[in-house]
């Protein structure tokens, strides 16, 4: 799975790296070509990557502009976009999947595009399993080309949501004519003279302070509008924030405090910004210590925490507070069961009622002040990632508020690999944290946030859950195209989360989106979110770009 690469790419903090700045033409320069100037990352230089397979190790632009995949699930909005495919059908029981290919696509180097580049990609990560990072071939028992643009996966068993996600929507294809001999792919070296792609845009030029990527005249889907994709180097974030003050930057990705004043304000006819909630920030109970095995210690806790001082002063009122459901409100409300108490969508902070939960569950507090019960304290170690300042601040707050009712806390904060090594160790090892602020995967569906964070088997599990009606609801999920039956699933699910807590929400983590309007339109917006917006989400920022038009 790829829950590391993405969920790091979308909590705060790492958001906070990513910036992209403006336009590198001038309104009165009418006659040059209309050039988008994108700072996806903060780097000193650009090496000169463009593997696919090498994640975010890879220039930005490779993903999306340059490799496609056969289609594209939207987290935000839940909207499905066509690409490399044209259609797809499962069938066999859901275990055969068929899809249709684009028969107009061509590599940037001419040669067209088919099934056999489709074929090509999937069987090198069998061959490679180094570079099946989503496990793929856990899944996948053959893939075979039915003609040109014909391709049939055939799954060990049914899984559509894996399928949707990892397979059409995560897998980038590559040109057989120019892998074949290039070996493991994930070791492979291409640089910018052999970035062969099928998307919107190709390499132009490359070098260490900046990459254009220009329209690519021949995509299926036509040429984009926007001609040039300049990438500079820049050093520092107060160097790209100092930019999108200036009105270079167009479109950005940046966590700015105080972004009214400091952006809004310095042109607010066309200086906008959408942080538009995308995926749950939860704190994790380790359900191996058994104090925190006990619901009425998870409630109580839950109860203490002031959501809306994490949220104002945490995140800069940028983040709004999570439901007990765990979903993310509004972009999943089609999926909130209407029949939902109204306790198990909206959080209550009481002192009182934490205090009472304690106590009635036969806790009393000692000579220290702390809720004990046999001896044993009511004492945690809050795990967070040192200088990750919003998620830092949070911690604090937790501690302030866990202490007024009798909970001692100690926030520990460590540096991101002894973080996730203590929360995630790998297969086998049991987590050695207590309590910790982590992230939520998301997917088009709840199914991938509730799926990893609550099924036995998920991937990111990492509080040790385990419920039976909860694997088995998203077990029928996953064999199953019926939306109708899969709400039913979900619905169950969510009664469950919010009842009993197994982690516990505490805010919706935010998408980093800020844009200037004045010489581009067709922006995904707040008024109209046709897709997620964020620069940093590369396929989505592809197709962002290649939906702008210049204004004149």
């Amino acid at each position: 799975m790829l829950k590391k690469a993405w969920a790091v790419a979308l909590t705060a903090p790492a958001a906070a790296l990513i910036a992209l700045s403006g336009l590198a033409t001038t309104a009165s320069a009418a006659s040059a070509p209309t050039t988008l100037t994108v700072v996806p990352n903060v780097l000193a230089t650009w090496q000169d990557n463009f593997n696919p397979f090498a994640g975010t190790n890879s220039v930005s632009g490779t993903l999306g502009n340059i490799y496609e995949t056969l289609f594209y699930f939207d987290n935000t909005t839940g909207k499905q976009f066509d690409l490399l495919g044209k259609s797809f059908t499962f069938s066999n029981d859901n275990k055969t999947l068929t899809v249709n290919l684009q028969t107009k696509a061509k590599w940037t180097d001419g040669k067209p595009f088919t099934a056999q580049d489709v074929v090509f990609t999937f069987n090198e990560l069998k061959k490679y399993p180094d570079a099946d990072t989503n496990g793929i071939w856990q899944q996948l028992s053959s893939v075979k080309a039915e003609g040109n643009y014909k391709v049939i996966f055939q799954f060990k068993q049914p899984n559509i949501p894996f399928a949707e996600q990892y397979v059409l929507g995560g897998t980038y294809i590559v040109p057989q004519h120019e892998w074949a001999n290039l070996g493991d792919p994930a070791k492979a070296k291409i640089t910018h003279d052999k970035a062969i792609g099928t998307g919107p845009f190709k390499l132009m030029s490359f070098s260490t302070q900046d990459v254009k990527y220009e329209a690519n005249p021949s995509y299926y889907n036509g040429a984009p509008k926007v001609q040039i994709l300049s990438y500079p180097a820049y050093a520092t974030n107060q160097a790209a924030d100092l930019a999108l003050a200036s009105g270079q930057i167009q479109y950005a990705g940046i966590n700015i405090p105080d972004i009214q004043k400091t952006f809004v304000a310095a042109n607010p006819k066309h200086n906008h910004y959408y942080f538009p909630p995308n995926n749950p920030v939860e704190l994790y109970p380790n359900l191996n210590n058994p104090l925190l095995a006990q619901l009425p210690v998870r409630e109580a806790i839950s109860a203490a925490i002031n959501r809306t001082q994490l949220s104002v002063k945490g995140e800069t009122g940028y983040e709004s507070v999570a439901s007990p459901n765990g979903l993310v409100l509004p972009p999943q409300k089609t999926w909130l069961d209407p029949k939902l108490p109204a306790t198990d969508k909206t959080f209550t902070q009481s002192d009182a009622k934490a205090v009472k939960l304690l106590t009635a569950a036969g806790f009393k507090k000692d000579k220290n002040g702390i809720f004990a019960k046999n001896g044993k304290e009511l004492s945690f170690n809050l795990l967070v990632v040192a200088g990750w300042s919003d998620w830092d601040e949070d911690a604090l707050l937790i501690k302030q508020d866990l202490q007024k009712i009798g909970i001692n806390v100690n926030v520990q904060q460590e540096q991101y690999s002894a973080y996730y090594n203590q929360i995630d160790p790998g297969a086998g090892q049991k987590p050695t944290y207590d309590l910790a602020i982590s992230w939520t995967n998301v997917g088009p569906t709840p199914y991938t946030l509730y799926y990893d964070m609550l099924d036995s088997n998920g991937s990111f599990n990492i509080e040790g859950y385990k419920n039976a009606t909860v694997d088995a609801a998203l077990s029928d999920f996953s064999k199953t195209t019926n939306v109708t039956q899969q709400k039913n699933d979900i619905y169950k699910i969510e009664k469950i989360a919010a009842e009993q807590l197994p982690v516990i929400p505490l805010l919706n983590g935010a998408l980093w989106y800020e844009y200037n309007d004045a010489q581009f339109t067709g922006w995904s917006t707040q008024s109209n979110l046709w897709i997620d917006p964020s620069p940093y989400n590369y396929q989505s920022a592809a197709i962002v770009m290649d939906h702008l038009k210049p204004i004149g």
